[in-house]
């Protein structure tokens, strides 16, 4: 519900001041243009990657998302399993094209101590299992979109 209310007031914000309401789509980068009458706006990132780590994370709170710059940011969550450790994903988005190096995944990790949230290690697969779902998602995404 958070996913639909963020990105629909940024596609909102995206549109004011518009006189034509006309959306585009470029298949070969993925990018999503936002016709006007004064040309297109198009999102900084590509929309694959981007609706992709959206599903990816989609058990998760969602914090911040940044359509425009690449950033998605979720809250902490704990797992019913493990209630006394919780993580946290930061996701970017370096590239408008479909591509591996285009994605970067940070997560944090805490465990519940006597004195509260403390840091903790991160296996470095976790970050790497999350990217390769992620662009495993993508390329679904482009594939039923008609994308080569």
């Amino acid at each position: 519900m958070r996913i639909l209310t963020v990105l629909l007031a940024t596609m909102l914000l995206a549109a004011c001041g518009s006189d034509d309401a006309d959306d585009t789509a470029d298949t070969a980068t993925g990018s999503t243009a936002i016709s006007s009458s004064s040309g297109h706006i198009t999102l900084g990132v590509n929309s694959y990657l981007w609706h992709a780590s959206l599903d990816t994370l989609s058990f998760m709170p969602l914090k911040s998302a940044d359509p425009f710059g690449g950033v998605i940011i979720t809250d902490w969550y704990s797992a019913p399993a493990a209630p006394n450790d919780r993580m946290r994903v930061t996701i970017y988005i370096l590239d408008r094209r479909l591509r591996a190096d285009g994605l970067k995944v940070a997560v944090f990790r805490q465990s519940l101590g006597p004195q509260g949230w403390v840091d903790a290690a991160v296996n470095p697969e976790t970050a790497v299992k999350l990217e390769d779902a992620i662009l495993t998602r993508a390329r679904e995404l482009r594939l039923a979109s008609g994308g080569s």
